[in-house]
């Protein structure tokens, strides 16, 4: 665990369209992401971070009012602007990303590919709001589990049989 922050207590789950805060020393979990993309936006100066379980690309599929959370489109803006109120500076904002395996398989059926939808929403979501991705862990055909350290940004990767990698 050498380059491994040590604060891995009790971290805050971030479940499906959820998003969550948090200050210097808190951590967040998005758990078991397969076609979903756990989105992590943190401003290193003030300390503050936040994590998005994002589910669909686009919340003109939602039926009704959309979740904030749940679309990519919808999450990003959200996500910044909580962060604002916590006292960010969108100048300073980055974020990292992870997730979007393709956990459906069907020869021909490349519309069936949430995972790389949601990421591309994600990156798409992210460039209209002016927020630079700092790195990302995406694709596959695997889940992950991904925790997010709010005052720092450090993200961790955890993944089954592929052991921990830190963005």
């Amino acid at each position: 665990m050498s380059g491994l922050q040590s604060i891995r207590v009790h971290p805050v789950p971030v479940g499906l369209g959820e998003i969550r805060t948090g200050r210097d020393g808190e951590t967040l979990v998005c758990y078991g992401l397969g076609s979903c993309v756990g989105v992590g936006l943190v401003d290193p100066v003030a300390r503050v971070g936040a994590m998005a379980h994002v589910v669909l690309p686009d919340s003109s599929l939602s039926r009704g009012a959309p979740v904030e959370g749940k679309f990519a489109d919808t999450a990003v803006p959200a996500l910044v602007a909580q962060l604002l109120r916590m006292g960010a500076q969108r100048a300073r904002l980055i974020a990292k990303i992870a997730g979007g395996a393709r956990v459906i398989h069907l020869p021909g059926e490349s519309h069936l590919d949430i995972g790389a939808r949601n990421v591309e929403a994600v990156k798409e979501a992210l460039r209209r709001a002016g927020i630079p991705l700092a790195a990302e862990d995406t694709g596959g055909s695997y889940g992950r589990t991904v925790l997010f350290y709010t005052g720092t940004g450090q993200m961790v990767v955890s993944t089954v049989g592929r052991g921990e990698r830190i963005l």
